[in-house]
């Protein structure tokens, strides 16, 4: 299969920009970010600035002052995926099962990789980077939904968080080249999980 590209023009080292403390600025860059992830989501990446700019009700340059590059706002727009996924998963830690918690927030994740081109491939290469602190608290709250299901019974004991989100995101990667189809992803996504629901290597055969 064919290594999935790189999202063209985006580094994830790039550092989020700050959200503003002064109101008025806070309202213009909540809804830069809102916009753009409207535009994202119809367009892909390449979406036009200057219209996200007119959506969002502010000039150019307005934009340009919060996200001076491309990539500051579609990282913007990564964290806010980042920050939900990490809400929700701290969210489903309190649910009575383990493993339909688990199963929940692996569909959120794949419904927010899959929401526009190329997002699968940045949102890997964020937690594969960790240059973000919202990837961190993500990728910690993923980690106790899995040790919870682990400690249940229910997910083989020899799967990190790590080996988890790159099956997420070959999930992601795959249904997106296929037109965002949700019907193939939620039949690969059964076959992760029948995998992640079987015994450890070294059990196998025993």
């Amino acid at each position: 299969m064919a290594a999935a590209p790189k999202l063209v023009g985006v580094s994830t080292q790039t550092v989020v920009s700050e959200r503003p403390k002064r109101a008025d600025a806070r309202r213009n860059f909540d809804r830069l970010v809102a916009q753009a992830r409207t535009a994202f989501a119809e367009r892909g990446t390449d979406a036009s600035l200057e219209e996200i700019a007119r959506r969002a009700g502010v000039g150019i340059g307005t934009l340009y002052r919060h996200f001076p590059t491309r990539q500051d706002l579609v990282v913007a727009v990564v964290h806010d995926r980042m920050a939900e996924l990490n809400a929700k998963a701290v969210a489903l830690l309190d649910a009575p099962s383990p493993e339909d918690a688990l199963i929940s927030w692996l569909w959120a994740y794949l419904e927010h990789a899959g929401e526009f081109r190329g997002l699968a491939d940045s949102m890997a290469e964020t937690v594969q980077a960790g240059s973000l602190t919202c990837c961190a608290d993500m990728k910690s709250a993923a980690a106790a939904l899995l040790s919870r299901a682990q400690r249940a019974g229910v997910i083989r004991s020899d799967v990190d968080t790590l080996d988890l989100l790159q099956l997420m995101h070959a999930v992601a990667w795959s249904a997106e080249r296929c037109g965002k189809d949700t019907a193939r992803a939620g039949r690969m996504l059964t076959v992760v999980l029948d995998g992640l629901r079987g015994a450890p290597a070294d059990q196998a055969g025993r």
